[in-house]
């Protein structure tokens, strides 16, 4: 039976950062977005909330702006290595994240057979960003549902990486967890942890697993 692997992006495929903050970058507003990711993360605003902000603040964003942030990253290592190997042994991976399609959708282009993220409109922006489109933690296990009927698999068959409480969820919906340079809500329900900067090392622990 093939597998699907799934993988988060912000604090795990982006080490000690996210893609909104990455974006922000390239218009001088990485602290104004670095306080957001904080109150997102304690819960004090929730994805719709993140998205309009996130939003009014990329006002001026450019195509170019997310080329240089998608570029410039500190993305793990050996990404795309691990993505190939997944696809020559006949499984699956997909990206699932709250941060911007726009962001995510790019990783198709290193090998994910899916990335979803929160839907924004394209940029430039032209039109006004949907708050309902904004993903959350339940919403990472229903893609999670979605890509298992699209590639003929079930949540048995799934692994899930992932570093914080947004990945909480799926990782209790699934039988194997990665938690990936992770924080503490992760704690006590991953059924591996991996610390460092090299995709590969992290799925060697499930590599084989079946």
């Amino acid at each position: 039976m093939a597998r699907l692997h799934l993988f988060d992006l912000d604090g795990t495929l982006l080490h000690g950062t996210s893609a909104p903050v990455e974006i922000s970058r390239q218009l001088g507003l990485e602290a104004e977005t670095a306080a957001l990711d904080q109150a997102i993360g304690a819960g004090l605003i929730g994805p719709p909330d993140y998205a309009l902000q996130v939003y009014a603040l990329w006002a001026a964003l450019t195509e170019a702006h997310v080329i240089a942030a998608f570029d410039g990253a500190p993305w793990l290592a050996r990404i795309r290595d691990v993505w190939a190997e997944i696809r020559e042994q006949g499984d699956y991976c997909a990206v699932v994240s709250l941060s911007p399609s726009f962001f995510v959708e790019r990783l198709t282009g290193w090998g994910a057979h899916a990335a979803y993220g929160s839907r924004f409109p394209a940029v430039p922006f032209t039109e006004p960003v949907d708050p309902a489109g904004a993903l959350s933690a339940a919403a990472k296990v229903l893609i999670a549902d979605r890509l298992c009927e699209q590639f003929g698999v079930t949540r048995a068959d799934c692994v899930a990486y992932g570093d914080s409480a947004s990945d909480r969820d799926l990782f209790r919906a699934v039988p194997l967890s990665v938690a990936v340079n992770a924080d503490r809500h992760l704690s006590g329900i991953s059924t591996h942890s991996y610390t460092g900067l090299d995709l590969w090392e992290a799925y060697e622990l499930v590599r084989h697993a079946r």
